[in-house]
Formats: C-alpha cells, sequence, structure tokens
C-alpha cells in the first residue's frame, strides 16, 4: 500500500496518495505555466522516488528552496517522503556539468529558471533509462514539450527526432570534433533504433 501522507497548500489540506497524487496537489498550486506543469510531474515522481534524480532534484538545497518558493509558493513537502536516489557517480560529476553547459548555453528562460532546468535535465541524463522516464515525465512527448520551451535553439537542432538523451551526448562529440559512431549515415546504421526507435 502506498503512503498517504498530508499536504498543505495556503493554509488548506488533503490527502495526497503517489506520485500522481503529489501531481495532483502541486499542478493546483503551482504558477508560471507553462513550466510548473512540468516541474509538478517531475517533483511529484520524484516524491515517491521514481526519478534518477538525487536529492534537491540535484540543485542543491538553497537553489531547491527557491523554486519551490517561486513556482509552488504555499506548498510544503514533508521531509519523510523525500524518497529521491543517492547522488551519481562522483566520477560523474565532470560530464553533468558539460551537460549543464550545454543546455545553458542554448536556454530560452532567464535566469534563475534557466539554471534550475539545465540542472535538473543534466542530472536526468546520467540516468540509465529514457530521459522521460529518469525525469520522472508521463511520456517522450511532455520531455520535447518541455525542452522545446526550455532549450528551443537545441531543441530545434533534433530535426530526425533522434532519441534525447542519444542527441545531446551527439552535441558534446560534435563540438570536440569526435566520432564515435562508425556508420556512414544513420540510415543504413544497423544500431538505428538505439538512437532513434520508439521511447514508450
Amino acid at each position: 500500500m502506498e503512503n498517504r501522507v498530508e499536504w498543505r497548500i495556503s493554509g488548506g489540506s488533503a490527502s495526497c496518495t503517489g506520485a500522481r497524487g503529489w501531481y495532483a496537489m502541486l499542478s493546483e498550486g503551482a504558477r508560471h505555466p507553462p513550466l510548473g506543469e512540468w516541474l509538478a510531474r517531475i517533483i511529484g515522481s520524484w516524491l515517491q522516488g521514481e526519478t534518477v534524480l538525487p536529492a534537491a532534484l540535484g540543485l542543491g538545497d538553497e537553489a531547491f528552496r527557491a523554486l519551490m518558493r517561486f513556482h509552488f509558493p504555499g506548498v510544503v513537502l514533508p521531509r519523510n517522503m523525500l524518497k529521491s536516489r543517492p547522488p551519481a557517480d562522483p566520477g560523474r560529476q565532470a560530464e553533468r556539468e558539460i551537460l549543464f553547459d550545454l543546455l545553458r548555453e542554448h536556454g530560452s528562460l532567464a535566469a534563475p529558471e534557466a539554471d534550475w532546468l539545465a540542472g535538473i535535465v543534466a542530472e536526468g541524463c546520467l540516468g540509465e533509462d529514457h530521459l522521460w522516464q529518469d525525469l520522472g515525465l508521463w511520456s517522450r512527448k511532455d520531455l520535447s514539450d518541455l525542452l522545446f520551451y526550455g532549450f528551443a535553439p537545441l531543441a530545434r537542432r533534433n530535426t530526425g527526432d533522434m532519441k534525447w538523451k542519444k542527441f545531446f551526448y551527439k552535441q558534446l562529440c560534435d563540438a570536440a570534433s569526435l566520432r564515435l559512431c562508425q556508420a556512414p549515415s544513420c540510415g543504413v546504421c544497423r544500431d538505428y533504433e538505439r538512437c532513434f526507435g520508439p521511447e514508450e
């Protein structure tokens, strides 16, 4: 049976169950759409341990509190529900920073939202599943909509609808003039579906 907890928002209270319940509560209190809607889904999943995101979404306590005040004023998250996973391998910190820089360089939002979103997405890229799953979103469409909103200049480069993690790492390789894939073109690559196949 899932944990049932009480949430408080703007002086009210109600019961909330599971990631979808947390999403409903957060969505009701969200400000600054449409980003607040996607963040409600991410945080709802994170509260249930259904993402790869570590404590404070990987942002650090101060930035996380600022995000919550900005997007979800009045929402109180009980500490005993923070079922986030441990941080990624410290040896991958440099990788996370490179991904953050790539995203931040092509951000469509102003600070501090641009920093928050780039940090969350970069952290999600260190997971092993599809990016939308590692972030706790509900579908690839959720992720694509979020990326086109938050990182439009970069997202528009994905003209072949490549899987988003593959696409981000390809951007890093291209920037470093690396060619890790030996296929002459995507169309003849025997691993085509690893980059372009369905993600549902």
